[in-house]
């Protein structure tokens, strides 16, 4: 999978992603990432991508032309139009199921970062394929959820992990909140790791990996645990 980044910050985007698991994932060829600073795409002196809203109010909005621009320039590189994602507080709030949905649906995607107070509406109804949401807060930009999306995107991809199970067995892929982990030392502050962790028992273990599974969802994400069990309601 190919994922573009148009964004003023560049630099920001490449220091997180080249870094870690991503990083390395990026330096084998299981993905390639591609930034492009929208600035590069104005047409003053000043390279200025942004102008005062219509209508009055505070902050600056994000001006057309320099992000149709930038965009269609990919276009032409690429020899198609690209999965267009605006990451916006408007959007929907991205889950697992939407990035497994990526992940599997296109070989290439671009992610468009807002700053100010957003971008001309026209950008949207005109060029912009889906809005996509990190949470119901704001940022002062798209860079932070950008990174997360590739991120997210990124680690079901294969090659970048060492095997499926990477992923396949982590918090909300299956519906549920993963298992509590534990390592070394056995006892730590009077603290005992549980017994089923040391028998050796692999049917056990995963017995009560399941189960915890379902009591953890349970304790701290109860609206989950609701979904899980009408979801595998209607499976039967």
């Amino acid at each position: 999978m190919r994922i573009d980044i148009i964004t003023l910050f560049p630099e920001m985007c490449e220091a997180v992603l080249s870094e870690s698991i991503i990083g390395r994932a990026v330096k084998k060829g299981a993905v390639e990432i591609v930034y492009h600073q929208l600035r590069d795409f104005a047409f003053d002196k000043h390279r200025r991508v942004d102008d005062t809203p219509y209508g009055g109010g505070m902050g600056m909005v994000m001006k057309c032309e320099p992000i149709a621009l930038c965009f269609e320039a990919l276009c032409d590189e690429l020899g198609f139009k690209p999965h267009l994602i605006y990451m916006s507080p408007a959007g929907k709030v991205l889950n697992q199921s939407r990035v497994k949905e990526l992940a599997c649906e296109y070989e290439n995607i671009c992610i468009l970062c807002g700053h100010y107070e957003g971008v001309d509406q026209r950008v949207l109804d005109l060029l912009v394929d889906e809005e996509i949401s990190v949470g119901d807060y704001v940022l002062t930009g798209g860079e932070l959820p950008a990174m997360v999306l590739s991120d997210a995107i990124c680690r079901m991809l294969p090659g970048v992990l060492s095997n499926d199970e990477c992923f396949t067995q982590e918090s909300h892929y299956n519906g549920l909140l993963e298992y509590p982990q534990y390592t070394k030392p056995a006892v730590w502050r009077d603290m005992e790791v549980p017994a089923v962790l040391l028998s050796g028992h692999h049917a056990n273990v995963e017995s009560w990996r399941e189960e915890q599974s379902v009591i953890r969802t349970e304790k701290l994400r109860p609206d989950m645990l609701e979904k899980y069990s009408i979801s595998d309601k209607s499976r039967k």
